[in-house]
């Protein structure tokens, strides 16, 4: 029995154990590896996290857009809501005035209507008299019967009015609900991005901030070749800015200088200025100082003008990028536009071509 247990115990103590080890390994490998649970997450090379940190900033656009869209919704919904308020409120006034002249009529019919109007002829000391207030009483009976249907009519106003603002306040809600969603989801995006970013070098976040300043040297070098530089961002909108090519349109020169005025601003996602912006808030910001009023979401804008092909592009031309036309940009020609990219870059000139291009349109 005792050299039996011994036998065990070496068995235990030697390949029985080892086994043992090995398999709760793998099975701690297996578990993390599908639960993430106390693994580390794989480290990333540079170009990894710069093409994640661009996915997520896409997303985050996307979002920002649909934010851009919620917030208009919202602030039209709430104008038209207080637009039915006032309107029902003025009513509600009109109607007291009215019912209180009805009493008043209603009053009087009571003090005067006691007696039959035979017996009130009988005993009339003026009997031509008499019918004559007889005739004016049945003309405010008629007028009474007036005012009670106006009253009525309003009554049913103001009923329509109010179940009117309550169908706005519910679309109201609605949309502020979607503003928070949507603004998680943006806030969610760019907190992932910051943490990704993190990861780099200052020099690996720098040249990640600069790789789309490329555009802007190349064309900078063609402008020098040229000739000197527009002297001025008025300048530039009216000449065009590579020499190659003018606005179209005093408005459109004058959202293109507007533009170049704004080169090195940040972006903010939500923002149209005046020192701040997102790609719908730039270009909206934009034309808004040429006098033109655009929507506030790169889907609404899309469909503001004249919709024009990359090849007959001029100054001040809006362009789009992806298929779910969630970027754009102000193009200035030469195959350039300014924009406002994303939260790692101000607003700067950048070559066309760098997006998948979705269309372009023309505002004026």
């Amino acid at each position: 029995m005792a050299a039996h247990r011994r036998t065990r115990q070496r068995s235990i103590g030697g390949n029985t154990a080892r086994t043992a080890v090995t398999i709760a390994l793998a099975g701690a490998a297996t578990a993390t590896a599908f639960d993430g649970v106390g693994h580390a997450e794989p480290q990333l090379s540079p170009a990894q996290v710069k093409a994640k940190v661009d996915t997520l900033y896409k997303e985050a656009e996307v979002a920002t857009e649909k934010y851009n869209g919620a917030q208009e919704k919202a602030e039209t919904a709430e104008k038209h809501l207080r637009t039915l308020r006032d309107e029902a409120a003025r009513k509600e006034d009109r109607l007291n005035s009215a019912r209180e002249k009805l009493g008043s009529m209603a009053a009087a019919q009571y003090r005067s209507g006691g007696i039959d109007p035979a017996v009130q002829l009988a005993l009339s000391d003026d009997p031509d008299r008499y019918l004559d207030g007889a005739a004016f009483a049945e003309r405010v009976g008629t007028r009474q019967s007036a005012a009670v249907a106006g009253v009525r009519e309003q009554l049913r106003e103001i009923e329509q009015l109010r179940g009117a603002a309550h169908g706005e306040l519910t679309s109201l809600k609605a949309r502020q609900t979607e503003l928070k969603r949507q603004k998680k989801t943006i806030t969610g995006k760019l907190e992932a991005a910051r943490e990704l970013l993190d990861r780099l070098t200052p020099a690996e976040r720098t040249q990640y901030g600069e790789r789309g300043a490329a555009g802007e040297g190349q064309h900078a070098s063609r402008s020098s070749a040229r000739g000197p530089a527009p002297s001025t961002a008025a300048e530039a909108g009216a000449s065009g800015s590579s020499g190659t090519a003018a606005a179209p349109t005093t408005r459109a020169a004058e959202a293109v200088a507007f533009a170049y005025a704004k080169l090195g601003s940040p972006y903010v996602w939500g923002a149209t200025g005046p020192n701040a912006f997102d790609c719908s808030g730039l270009t909206q910001a934009a034309y808004r100082s040429a006098g033109v009023s655009l929507p506030r979401t790169t889907y609404s804008q899309i469909n503001a003008g004249q919709r024009v092909s990359r090849s007959e592009l001029q100054p001040g031309d809006l362009v789009f990028f992806y298929s779910g036309i969630s970027h754009v940009g102000i193009y200035v020609g030469d195959g350039q536009m300014i924009h406002a990219p994303n939260p790692s870059a101000p607003v700067r000139l950048a070559p066309i071509g760098q997006m998948p291009f979705a269309g372009a349109t023309r505002p004026v």
